[in-house]
């Protein structure tokens, strides 16, 4: 692709982040291996990816990572027990440490004018500041821009390469993002990028994702082993309404947190001046693992191409969250997805998945 170089620092400047609900030419996954993410659940997780899998089949290709050809073959042998269609699945032979696609695979970005073109911006991973075993998934990025021949332009600031996660930020895909002060601006608990301060971001944002206007919430929800990730708490479902997650019992850890950032986006506008229309999303009732509170949260649902894949947990809040984001969506099928066995991974849906624009 002309005009974009490694590294260099006006190299997206004409680029912009899409919003989730854009056209995808695929939906990204890493198929489940880590045993440590759900002890005890690894059979009964698989096939709660191969409902996420038929559920976005149809409506877009789904490409799946997987570490090599008998993971592949494990499964190809799920996904043609619950019925999908193989012609729309596609796998890649990478190895991961984990399946938490939205945090390690490609952030792509896409130029409008004057073609349409698409491209990663190479942000580096972590395992979000707190675990040991991050390099294969750090190298994705990479790797997968080299298979599906995409530029990849690496992200720095003053020298210093940029760690981001895709679950701490959300776009409406028209200048405005989304994030929380805990994720990315706490200098002692899981630091991503030292010395850094909120105008840091704000002029990475700016440069490589199309950027004007960044929303900063204050905390995430308990549980989250990220520190607070946004895909947790707050989402666009179009340019000028978000979905937050409010907590109705006063006793509960997660109210005081939640009506704090329900406060700071009244007074919040989007990129245009335009104010923001502010849909509450209830919380399901407290999970626990172990004695540990699990980050579970309807707001961590995906948008795909024909349908919306929401996380449910036997609670019930359950149709009330449904029914919400059926009338945010109509013109996609919302569906449920059992995700109290996928929390116990301190993530659900949308931690899973990670989305790539379709070009034209």
């Amino acid at each position: 692709m002309a005009g974009i170089e490694e590294r260099s620092t006006r190299a997206l400047e004409d680029f912009r982040m899409p919003a989730e609900w854009e056209l995808h030419e695929a939906t990204w996954l890493g198929w489940p291996h880590n045993t440590n993410d759900w002890p005890g659940k690894m059979g009964v997780i698989h096939w709660v990816y191969g409902e996420m899998v038929r559920k976005l089949s149809g409506g877009e290709t789904v490409r799946i990572l997987v570490n090599d050809k008998e993971h592949e073959l494990k499964a190809r042998r799920v996904l043609d027990k619950v019925g999908v269609d193989m012609t729309r699945i596609q796998f890649f032979r990478i190895p991961t440490n984990r399946g938490w696609a939205r945090d390690f695979a490609p952030i792509f970005v896409k130029r409008d004018q004057p073609d349409a073109q698409v491209a990663i911006a190479r942000f580096r991973f972590t395992a979000w500041a707190k675990y040991r075993d991050w390099q294969l998934d750090d190298r994705i990025p990479v790797r997968l821009g080299q298979k599906i021949k995409i530029p990849v332009v690496s992200i720095a600031r003053n020298q210093q390469e940029v760690v981001l996660e895709g679950g701490a930020i959300d776009v409406n895909g028209q200048g405005t993002l989304l994030t929380t002060e805990e994720c990315l601006l706490d200098e002692q608990v899981q630091v991503r990028n030292p010395g850094f301060f909120r105008q840091d971001y704000e002029d990475v944002f700016r440069a490589h994702l199309g950027i004007t206007q960044v929303l900063w919430l204050g905390k995430g929800i308990a549980g989250d082993d990220t520190h607070g990730h946004v895909d947790d708490v707050c989402r666009f479902v179009d340019p000028y309404t978000v979905v937050l997650c409010q907590e109705s019992n006063p006793a509960d850890e997660n109210y005081r947190p939640l009506a704090e950032n329900m406060e700071r986006l009244q007074g919040m506008r989007a990129e245009d001046g335009r104010k923001l229309l502010v849909v509450p999303l209830p919380m399901p009732g407290p999970l626990y693992f172990e004695g540990r509170r699990l980050p579970a949260s309807y707001a961590n649902f995906y948008i795909g191409n024909s349908a919306v894949l929401v996380p449910t947990f036997n609670d019930p809040q359950d149709r009330v969250a449904l029914g919400i984001v059926s009338e945010l969506f109509p013109d996609r099928t919302v569906v449920g997805i059992h995700a109290v066995d996928l929390v116990w991974g301190f993530g659900t849906i949308h931690c899973l998945t990670q989305q790539q624009p379709a070009a034209d």
